[in-house]
């Protein structure tokens, strides 16, 4: 069966990098206005273990939903344009939290964002000037913005699905490795090829793994980051991430921070915890074993 049309030309968008100006110029503005990390966190949906723009856009797309149906019925107005009222103010909070999960993505999916942003953005100022016409009691031209707002609504969900399914965006990317290495205890490397206090990469099963010795003490990771797979073996150690003796390590991608201890998300954009391996030292041998593998 072939693609329709308008995935054809949404994989076109994917390459459009005359976008790219428009792009940084908007994402230099929404990390510069959205601070501090603790609000980026909350709307990353740190807090929630999952993207927190997903739920916000009910709000909105159900209140519209629920207008249009209304619209067809006799003596239903006042309720359908309070629902249009609704779902243009649940809009703030829903279109920020995608913006700030926007802002930390990939070129390609930052493209494909701007169009499903655009798209939104139509949505909501039709169903704007719907509100105004029922209001002035206007409700003919009112029934109709709103439809041409709920067509918007559906081509701006249908680009999120792609950004969503297609690209990957808000999903798991370390979610495969318990399925990627074999169960059981291995030995990765050597306890004294470990410099102290440094990051290291290792491989078990063709995984890698991100390694920090502090002094006997072996924490492993899962070295593909949970956000967008970035090299965490290539980022930093952090110290001072508010987690008293524990160290983190932070991915050279988009910063996203993680305890080395526990493999929890304390900053985003993640929002899903990495694969933490058990260590032990045998004999100078480092092995490791990831509880849930196979």
């Amino acid at each position: 069966m072939r693609e329709l049309k308008i995935v054809e030309a949404l994989s076109a968008v994917e390459n459009a990098a005359q976008l790219d100006p428009v792009i940084d110029a908007v994402a230099g503005v929404v990390d510069a206005v959205v601070q501090p990390r603790a609000l980026k966190d909350l709307l990353h949906g740190v807090p929630a273990g999952h993207p927190l723009h997903p739920v916000l856009v009910l709000v909105p797309t159900g209140a519209w939903i629920s207008s249009a149906v209304l619209d067809f019925m006799p003596g239903q107005e006042r309720a359908s344009r309070a629902l249009v009222g609704v779902g243009v103010l649940a809009v703030a909070p829903a279109a920020l939290a995608g913006f700030v999960d926007w802002a930390a993505s990939h070129e390609q999916q930052k493209r494909t964002g701007l169009v499903h942003s655009v798209a939104n953005l139509v949505a909501t100022g039709l169903y704007g000037a719907s509100y105004l016409q029922r209001v002035r009691g206007k409700q003919a031209s009112a029934k109709l913005l709103g439809l041409a707002g709920l067509g918007a609504v559906g081509l701006g969900g249908f680009i999120g699905g792609h950004l969503a399914y297609r690209q990957a965006v808000g999903a798991n990317h370390a979610e495969d490795v318990p399925h990627l290495v074999s169960p059981g205890w291995h030995a990765v490397t050597r306890l004294d090829a470990l410099p102290e206090g440094e990051l290291t990469g290792l491989e078990l099963d063709g995984q890698p793994l991100v390694a920090l010795r502090r002094g006997d003490e072996v924490e492993v990771l899962s070295s593909v980051c949970s956000h967008l797979s970035g090299p965490l073996s290539q980022g930093e150690v952090v110290l001072d991430a508010g987690r008293p003796g524990e160290a983190c390590v932070s991915c050279p991608w988009h910063d996203s921070v993680f305890s080395m201890r526990t493999g929890q998300v304390v900053h985003g954009p993640a929002t899903s915890p990495q694969p933490v391996f058990e260590t032990r030292v045998v004999d100078g041998a480092v092995e490791v074993r990831l509880p849930n593998a196979g």
